[in-house]
């Protein structure tokens, strides 16, 4: 019995260590109470916990270990905060100016550290290839020159080693973005096909969390070639095995990666490949499998529940009685959408005749901006007004703007144009 003691009284002191906090403060004048926290699972945030302040304060408490990116989701506001853990407490406090974050001051030794690293990455990615090419057209003994050389010397080390045992995900970061993201001055570094797969293949789990997957196998991918797309993607698929969670949660990437740029034919190729999958599915692989069969073709369009809809009195868009319906995700800060919604106003009246009705959701921030450009709208207008928060962004797979559906008269979609012009080609307009 002693033993088994011993066991338990180490096994809880384990879970006490892993535990840590994330304190956020802001001003008195912050008119947000809510705040949700979220962890990274490659590409996609992980809703963690909702707290609300007390005397501006939230205090989040993490259970498990975790290293990695996190951020805090403001609702109210519409702000976010990243920032990352090393499985210690994070302080910051926020400066806030008409309720929008304007700064973040970190108070704990990762996140203050980091901050700096990245600042100083910028710099030298930006800025220090101008440097160069300027330092040719000065000498080194001018004063000019002396500060030149000076100043690029400082940038070019502004990156220094992190000591790994202290900051383990900030020296994973730094040594994985600098060998596969980041811009050589010359730019003839490419990436080695092979050392990707292998980074993918035995990297530890702070792979996931730390925003490096996706834009990898974005690399990974050019690097191949357009012509050679497949070959690329099989061959890591092999390596990494798609019944193992690694190997789903890059799958989960690839299938998104593929929808973002358009590439049905990878995109359907791969997701025929999820689909069959005869393994436990999880969570990550699950819900783009579940985004992605709410919208095929043929499949009864997910109901949605306005919030402030505007032009109707319906309540839902199942609520909205037309033979079709067009579905437009748009934003008032999108330049297609600025292009392509007034070819739809131009006909709006005509579509109207045919007892179509458009239902357009906003991926909006600003209400201002919002309310200014849909006082054009003739049609249903609604918006969370949380941007790529919104809750109809994974329901309905969207990951561009604008996106378009059209439904018959029970809600099945029956097309999915992908430009306007499609749209009025569809109902014989154009």
């Amino acid at each position: 019995m002693k033993k088994i003691y011993t066991l338990s009284a180490m096994l809880a002191a384990f879970a006490l260590q892993a535990q840590f906090t994330v304190t956020i403060q802001t001003p008195a004048d912050f008119k947000d109470k809510d705040a949700i926290l979220y962890t990274l699972n490659g590409s996609k945030d992980i809703i963690v916990t909702k707290e609300q302040s007390k005397n501006n304060t939230w205090t989040f408490k993490y259970p498990n270990h975790y290293m990695g990116m996190m951020k805090v989701y403001f609702p109210g506001s519409n702000n976010t905060v990243s920032f990352i853990s090393e499985n210690k407490n994070v302080n910051f406090k926020l400066d806030i100016q008409k309720d929008k974050v304007k700064d973040v001051i970190y108070l704990d030794e990762a996140n203050e550290l980091m901050s700096k690293q990245q600042d100083g990455s910028q710099k030298k990615e930006l800025i220090l290839p101008a440097l160069a090419q300027i330092k040719e057209y000065y000498k080194d003994n001018t004063e000019f020159g002396k500060a030149l050389k000076l100043e690029i010397d400082r940038l070019s080390g502004s990156s220094s080693s992190i000591d790994a045992a202290q900051h383990p995900f900030i020296s994973y970061y730094n040594t994985n973005y600098s060998k596969f993201l980041s811009n050589s001055p010359d730019g003839s570094k490419k990436v080695d096909q092979e050392e990707v797969i292998n980074f993918l293949d035995r990297s530890n789990d702070m792979l996931e969390s730390s925003s490096l997957l996706r834009p990898v196998l974005v690399a990974y991918l050019n690097s191949g070639g357009n012509t050679n797309v497949g070959a690329s993607v099989d061959k890591l698929l092999d390596r990494l095995k798609v019944e193992t969670p690694r190997g789903q949660t890059v799958l989960s990437e690839l299938i998104d990666i593929f929808d973002v740029y358009q590439m049905d034919e990878f995109k359907n190729k791969y997701l025929g490949l999820a689909k069959n999958l005869k393994c436990t599915i999880t969570d990550r692989l699950a819900s783009t499998l579940k985004s992605n069969a709410n919208v095929e073709m043929g499949a009864a369009f997910p109901n949605y529940k306005f919030q402030s809809a505007t032009n109707t009195t319906a309540k839902s868009i199942y609520d909205v009685k037309a033979d079709k319906k067009v579905i437009v995700f748009w934003s008032s800060t999108c330049s297609h959408c600025e292009t392509e919604l007034p070819k739809l106003l131009e006909k709006y009246n005509d579509l109207k005749a045919k007892d179509i009705q458009v239902i357009a959701l906003s991926l909006d921030v600003d209400k201002n901006s919002y309310t200014k450009k849909i006082a054009a709208f003739p049609w249903i207008n609604d918006s969370e007004l949380r941007g790529w928060n919104s809750n109809y962004v994974e329901t309905y797979n969207v990951h561009a703007t604008p996106t378009y559906f059209i439904l018959d008269a029970n809600n099945k979609i029956i097309s999915k144009p992908e430009h306007v012009g499609n749209v009025l080609e569809y109902f014989k307009l154009k």
